[in-house]
């Protein structure tokens, strides 16, 4: 696991953006830096790990799909399997799960605020767990399709198209230059040990047979039970919002809310009324970052749907790849932390994911276009890095630019909502018909990073702007009197 005592290496910024001061600077407090940073690396300690790990376990519980597609349940019923090259059954099946992971992601997270993080995560990371044994006994398709819309609603309470709960809860203690760097590590550490499930996945099946199941039924079992099995040990290990937390002292809990409120204004929860609700949802950035995380992960959940499957039309085959899955993730994995540590020290998001977005955009290119498999599996290996370091990327993006708890809430829902919709998308550009080489697909993804570079450009020029107003006093920016908006 990553050591998250690297993150506090670089001293954290106290609203202090071109300028201006939002609250009281950290020069002027009476705080100790050394016990600052000790308080951190205990907040540290005690939230990002079981994060990673229940997200790393859900991830891998939403795409193991491809594995047991290659494993034979894409087989023909007579064989063993479910029959899912048949049509646009394997598609069909991937995307039921965005429809209602997008409609229960808002209130969940609603539901998340009243009764805290602790009891909601443990009772969706159960729940969940128990619908992944379940996929393990379907004996037909349309089953696997239930259970797949079933398991979209409990998995859209915990993260979403890529992680709603957990980016709501995580921004909620950390300011904002240190927010990338902790998404970063939280979202890299699951990368990286999804990046290795497809072996593990491989070794799982090689159960076929056991109990007189085929090994791709394992699959889920295995997986199914080891989610339920964390979910219980999160339940005492998971931490709540800083107004609930009780592992630190009441003095530690003020020092944690006052250096939020000298970066942003908004350690106390606002209430989440329907108005205020309505009233966010009119904020046209919202839907611009949300845009940009669709565009993010239509590529990141292509690769964890097809990337095994595209490296098996490429002439591999099913053990090599299932193995060569892996090199990718890991290489995504440090890229993607890499990236965050330049944008925090840097204070620069929209760079960071124009960057990003170019290098998935070569490596698409070299995927889709390239003559050779070595060129091919060169461009998996910078097409998964951009387009995996831009879903924390963004997800920083809209955090650094917006304040409240309520506008927090919904903006992660929206937010994930639109990666449902980029999980809907992959599952539909990248079609049967098209295999192996997935040439609209990749197409449709290329599509996607150019949206995404015009989007942050355009996005660079209004914040330009409304800075340069608030400098003259003609604007007050969400509400915060000293608040710039990140670039």
């Amino acid at each position: 696991m990553t050591d998250t005592s690297s993150l506090d290496q670089e001293k954290p910024t106290f609203g202090h953006i071109e300028g201006h001061t939002l609250g009281k600077d950290i020069e002027s407090s009476n705080v100790d830096p050394a016990e600052d940073a000790r308080i951190m690396r205990k907040v540290d300690y005690r939230l990002i790990p079981i994060l990673s790990i229940l997200y790393s376990i859900s991830l891998i519980d939403r795409t193991n799909i491809s594995v047991a597609r290659v494993a034979g349940m894409a087989l023909p019923v007579a064989k063993g399997g479910l029959a899912l090259t048949v049509g646009t059954r394997y598609s069909i099946i991937s995307l039921v799960f965005f429809i209602t992971y997008i409609i229960f992601e808002l209130p969940s997270n609603i539901l998340l605020r009243k009764i805290g993080a602790r009891v909601h995560m443990t009772a969706i990371v159960l729940s969940w767990g128990a619908v992944m044994v379940g996929m393990g006994f379907v004996t037909d398709w349309t089953q696997l399709l239930a259970l797949r819309m079933l398991l979209g609603i409990f998995v859209s309470a915990f993260f979403p198209a890529r992680f709603p709960a957990c980016l709501f809860l995580i921004t909620c203690w950390y300011t904002r230059y240190e927010t990338q760097r902790r998404l970063a590590a939280f979202y890299g550490f699951s990368l990286f040990v999804s990046g290795f499930s497809n072996i593990i996945g491989y070794g799982i099946s090689l159960l076929k047979g056991t109990a007189g199941l085929p090994g791709w039924r394992w699959i889920f079992i295995v997986y199914g039970a080891l989610t339920m099995a964390l979910g219980i040990i999160g339940f005492f290990l998971i931490v709540d919002f800083p107004d609930k937390a009780t592992f630190l002292s009441p003095a530690e809990l003020k020092i944690v809310r006052d250096r939020i409120d000298a970066d942003r204004g908004d350690s106390v929860p606002d209430v989440l009324t329907v108005r205020k609700m309505f009233t966010h949802l009119g904020d046209f950035k919202l839907w611009c970052f949300g845009i940009i995380f669709c565009g993010s992960t239509v590529g990141a959940y292509a690769f964890s749907f097809f990337l095994p499957i595209i490296l098996g039309g490429a002439g591999y085959s099913v053990k090599l790849s299932l193995i060569l899955s892996a090199p990718p993730y890991v290489f995504a994995f440090m890229w993607v932390f890499t990236a965050a540590i330049i944008a925090d020290k840097t204070h620069k998001r929209g760079i960071i994911i124009v960057i990003n977005s170019v290098l998935c955009l070569v490596g698409l290119a070299l995927m889709g276009w390239g003559h050779l498999i070595g060129v091919r599996f060169l461009g998996c290996f910078l097409a998964l890095a951009g387009c995996q370091a831009n879903v924390p990327a963004a997800a920083t993006y809209q955090a650094n630019n917006i304040c409240s708890h309520s506008k927090r809430a919904v903006g992660a829902a929206l937010l994930v909502g639109w990666g449902g919709v980029g999980g809907i998308v992959a599952s539909l550009i990248y079609r049967q018909v098209d295999y192996p080489l997935y040439i609209p697909g990749i197409s449709g993804t290329m599509a996607f990073q150019v949206l995404i570079i015009m989007l942050v450009g355009g996005l660079s020029v209004y914040f330009k702007r409304e800075n340069a107003r608030a400098d003259a006093g003609e604007v007050i920016l969400e509400d915060q009197p000293g608040f710039r908006y990140t670039i």
